[in-house]
């Protein structure tokens, strides 16, 4: 489970008392043992634990069938042992030595963390690289076209140009391309052209000799020499002046370039992909940008879609960002499904950066909870209307008669019935009389999505949660139906769980 970061296996129990103080004093949650035996291994997973320390009298026999089980993962938990029993472990049960660390017995605060704290950055960097080879998040038409096409460039040596919006994820693109090409075991190495100032990043791309500039004490590397092989992201290249736009023309054309102080040529055998969230073409007319060296990196063109544009992905989104946080510690949290429909009432101006950085603020301030409606801060709920409670006088009134409700007493009073037309009720009126526009009028496809996802909760109510029979109920396909409750990020287990409290 996600809240047992290490599994601590040890038979002695004063020696296992002192390593759970410790852990927990350094904030590790903390599963203990006495045997493998002990272990339910069929609910979890090898990426459950963060590490796994292991005791000096580790039964061999149930040991051995654990060990079979966590190797099932290339990327399982790393074992800590004592000093004395790592070559042993090592030996039979075929381990890598990085995935056996020497712990001392008992074991010092100091080493104990740092080891977590190395097993911890090399778990974020698994992640990281799952991410990368899955390419960007999502299902929906642009995001799957996105990914055939850097499945279509990425084994060609050709110069690509990624634009978008800021936050759009260009960096996670250019990344998937190296992983996906034939330099993908060489470096990947990115540079922010718009954060280095512009007499500094002839240096920083080129590297300098020693001597060459006030300040350049030793020779130093450049980009191009360190992504020698590889791959060289420029990122934000729109932002870069006109005079090093040339320099790394030249590069373009003759594969060539001079450290700053250097008159040797040396050559460089890397891949360019760029990245830009300006309209450079609107840049050359304005003479900021050169245009011989737009063609020259506009030869492949991958552009990335704004959020706004692809809302159907953000349930898919919301779950790869939560799980990348729980997997490095940051937290964990998940949004009610209606949460996550009132997100998408939102413009995203920020994009998936925006909603990563909105993920972790939640997950800060409601932890491992489910977050609602009226958990979001004011800027992301300003769009929605959230249900009021009847004042006091109103409970002593006396009740009206059906024929004399309005509209809106009726939806109100319906939603005092089920989840389904509760939320029916807080969508507006509309929901019950489509025919009803507003004075100030409507948003045609929130309104829209609203009463779709209204019917599908009383379909699958009225089924009891059999998706065949609430697709028959809305005489729709069951993989229709199935897809609609993936876009609103709705789960059996979320609706069962209405069910039982309606």
């Amino acid at each position: 489970m996600a809240e047992s970061r290490v599994l601590l296996i040890e038979r002695d129990e004063e020696r296992a008392a002192n390593l759970q103080v410790v852990l927990r004093f350094i904030d590790y949650q903390v599963l203990h043992v006495s045997s493998a035996a002990d272990l339910q291994l069929a609910d979890r997973r090898p990426q459950d634990w963060l590490a796994v320390i292991v005791g000096s009298d580790a039964d061999d026999a149930a040991f051995a069938s654990f060990m079979e089980w966590l190797k099932r993962d290339r990327h399982h938990p790393p074992l800590l042992v004592p000093p004395n029993a790592r070559d042993a472990l090592c030996e039979r049960y075929r381990l890598d030595v990085s995935a056996c660390l020497p712990l001392e017995q008992p074991p010092r605060y100091s080493e104990l963390n740092e080891l977590l704290r190395r097993a911890g950055l090399v778990r974020m960097e698994q992640d990281i690289s799952a991410t990368r080879l899955m390419g960007p998040t999502g299902n929906s038409a642009s995001i799957r076209s996105l990914r055939r096409l850097i499945e279509q460039v990425a084994g060609h040596e050709t110069n690509v140009l990624i634009t978008g919006e800021s936050g759009t994820g260009k960096e996670v693109a250019a990344r998937a391309l190296h992983d996906k090409s034939l330099r993908h075991d060489k470096p990947f190495v990115a540079v922010n052209c718009g954060a280095i100032p512009a007499e500094l990043l002839e240096s920083e791309l080129f590297g300098h000799e020693k001597g060459a500039f006030t300040g350049a004490i030793t020779a130093r590397k450049g980009r191009f020499e360190i992504a020698d092989g590889g791959t060289l992201f420029l990122d934000e290249i729109g932002d870069m002046s006109l005079p090093m736009q040339v320099k790394i023309l030249r590069v373009l054309q003759e594969r060539t370039y001079e450290r700053v102080g250097s008159s040797r040529s040396v050559h460089c055998d890397v891949r360019i992909v760029a990245a830009t969230h300006r309209n450079l073409e609107a840049s050359i007319a304005a003479g900021s940008f050169r245009e011989d060296l737009f063609y020259r990196l506009n030869v492949f063109p991958l552009e990335m879609p704004p959020l706004r544009e692809r809302l159907d992905d953000l349930p898919l989104l919301v779950e790869s960002i939560s799980e990348s946080m729980r997997h490095s510690g940051r937290g964990s949290m998940q949004f009610a499904p209606e949460t996550l429909h009132a997100l998408r009432s939102y413009g995203w101006p920020g994009n998936v950066r925006e909603l990563a950085n909105l993920i972790e603020r939640l997950a800060v301030l409601h932890p491992n909870a489910t977050v609602k409606i009226a958990d979001l801060p004011q800027r992301y709920r300003q769009h929605v209307v959230l249900p009021v409670a009847a004042p006091v006088e109103a409970l002593a009134a006396p009740a009206a008669t059906p024929t004399e409700l309005s509209p809106k007493a009726l939806s109100v009073e319906a939603a005092s019935t089920s989840p389904a037309a509760a939320e029916a009720a807080v969508a507006g009126p509309a929901i019950m009389d489509a025919s009803l526009l507003p004075a100030d009028g409507v948003n045609l496809k929130d309104r829209i999505e609203a009463i779709e996802l209204a019917l599908i909760r009383q379909a699958l109510d009225q089924a009891g949660g059999v998706v065949a029979h609430a697709a028959r109920l809305l005489s729709t396909h069951r993989t229709t139906l199935v897809e609609k409750l993936r876009k609103y990020g709705l789960h059996r287990e979320d609706l069962r769980e209405e069910q039982r409290a309606s």
